[in-house]
Formats: structure tokens, C-alpha cells, sequence
């Protein structure tokens, strides 16, 4: 008498059930979730990290051309609202085109698929039999993945070419996340240097460039203390080079004049 499949098989014997887990696993593990950004939220993170940044430098060299509080504060609010316009349209201008480049090379693939299928199928055994499937399960796993033309895709574009198709958004909302993520820098900076006029900004600028990297790192589960010391530490170099090299040319000029 034939033993019935578990129900957890659904149907199918165990290394069935192995092969289409196993293939379920291929896709996922390459998919976007806990390893990589949405392009929005990395918009967004690095609009805010560079804004961030530029704040800092145009504050560094400000003060040896502005000298009052009020002219300075407008100087860097004009120039932030310029800034945010261009990163927003850049962002946007950026996602279009990596969005372009990826339907051309999923139809591309497409028509591969669909006019050599069998082709296809020696490339699936030759990728997963390099990650260690061979003989029946191999096959099967293969079988999985080729009975779905839309899996089928998916899979061959990432693992064959190695693109993620969950990572892209839609380039409008790409460019709105690296808006937000101006504005929110924008408005960090500037109430910390309207509180604090002599290093309010600095501590702004640090402090967004320190929550940016924070949620990037987190986001993409890698280590949170080494890339907010890192990024924070590149900022703060850069911030100090401008401002210090900016002293020794006034300190050369009023000595040599």
C-alpha cells in the first residue's frame, strides 16, 4: 500500500517538496528584503547625507565673506532650496534611466526565454549545479522554476545577470525620497543654527549625517557604529580641510601684504 505525501507536501514526494522550496529560496534570497535599499530610501539617505555635507562646507567658508548672522543664514537657505531642486530632479533623472536600462535588458531576456528555451534550461544547471544541486534535484529544482515562465524571468535576471528587479522605484518617487531627504537635513541644520548661531549648523549637519547612515545600515543590516563613525568622520574632514585651509590663505595674505 502507497503511503500518502505528508500534507506539508502538498501533493508532492520529498525531494519534490525540497526542490520547489529550494527554488522558492534561489529567488528570495536575492531579493530586496533585509539586503538592499529601496531606491527611495537610498534617495533619500543619500540626499540627506550630501546635503549634510554641502551645509557644512559652505558654512566652513562662509564666515570669511559674510559676516553677519542674518546674511549668512539667507545665503545658505537660498542656496539649500537650489540645492534640494536639483538633487530632487537629478534623483528622478537617475531612476528613469536605470529603469530604461532594466526593461531593455528583462525584454532582452524575454525574448530569450521564449525563443531559446532550451538554451535557457542548460544555463539554469550550469548556475545551480556551481551552488552545489546535482543529479535529481538538480533536475527538479530546474523543472520548478522552468514550469513558470514569470519565475523563470525573475530568476534568470538575477541570477544570470545579477539585477534585482524589486530594488527599482518609480524614478518620480525616487526623486521625492532624495526631496524629503533634503528637506529633513534642511530643517535639522537650520533650527540647530538658528538656536545656535556660532556651531548650531555643524552640530545639525553631523547629527543628519549621523541619523542618515544609521538608518542605511540598519536598513541593510550591516554594522550601524562603524558607518556613522565612518561617514561622520568623512564629513567632519572634509568640513575641516575647507575651513582650515581657508584660515591659512587669509593668515598668508594679511602676512605677505
Amino acid at each position: 500500500m502507497e503511503t500518502p505525501h505528508p500534507p506539508h507536501f502538498k501533493d508532492k514526494d520529498a525531494i519534490g517538496h525540497v526542490a520547489e522550496v529550494q527554488a522558492k529560496g534561489m529567488i528570495s534570497s536575492t531579493e530586496i528584503h533585509g539586503t538592499e535599499m529601496p531606491g527611495t530610501l537610498a534617495a533619500a539617505t543619500d540626499a540627506a547625507k550630501d546635503t549634510a555635507v554641502m551645509l557644512l562646507l559652505l558654512w566652513a567658508s562662509s564666515s570669511f565673506f559674510i559676516h553677519t548672522f542674518t546674511s549668512e543664514f539667507q545665503f545658505l537657505f537660498v542656496f539649500s532650496i537650489g540645492w534640494l531642486l536639483w538633487k530632487f530632479g537629478r534623483s528622478a533623472w537617475l531612476g528613469w534611466s536605470h529603469l530604461e536600462r532594466l526593461h531593455r535588458i528583462v525584454n532582452q531576456e524575454k525574448w530569450e526565454i521564449e525563443h531559446h528555451r532550451e538554451q535557457e534550461r542548460e544555463e539554469l544547471k550550469v548556475l545551480y549545479n556551481a551552488k552545489g544541486f546535482s543529479g535529481k534535484l538538480l533536475d527538479d529544482v530546474v523543472d520548478v522554476l522552468m514550469a513558470d515562465g514569470d519565475r523563470l524571468l525573475r530568476v534568470m535576471v538575477q541570477e544570470e545577470l545579477g539585477l534585482s528587479i524589486e530594488c527599482y522605484d518609480h524614478p518620480l518617487k525616487q526623486g521625492i525620497g532624495a526631496a524629503i531627504g533634503c528637506f529633513l537635513t534642511m530643517l535639522a541644520s537650520f533650527l540647530c543654527f538658528y538656536a545656535f548661531p556660532a556651531y548650531g549648523l555643524l552640530i545639525g549637519s553631523l547629527a543628519s549625517i549621523a541619523g542618515s547612515s544609521f538608518l542605511a545600515a540598519k536598513y541593510e543590516q550591516n554594522r550601524t557604529v562603524p558607518a556613522i563613525i565612518w561617514n561622520v568622520g568623512i564629513g567632519l574632514l572634509a568640513g575641516s580641510f575647507v575651513y582650515f585651509f581657508l584660515e591659512f590663505l587669509r593668515y598668508f595674505s594679511l602676512t605677505h601684504s
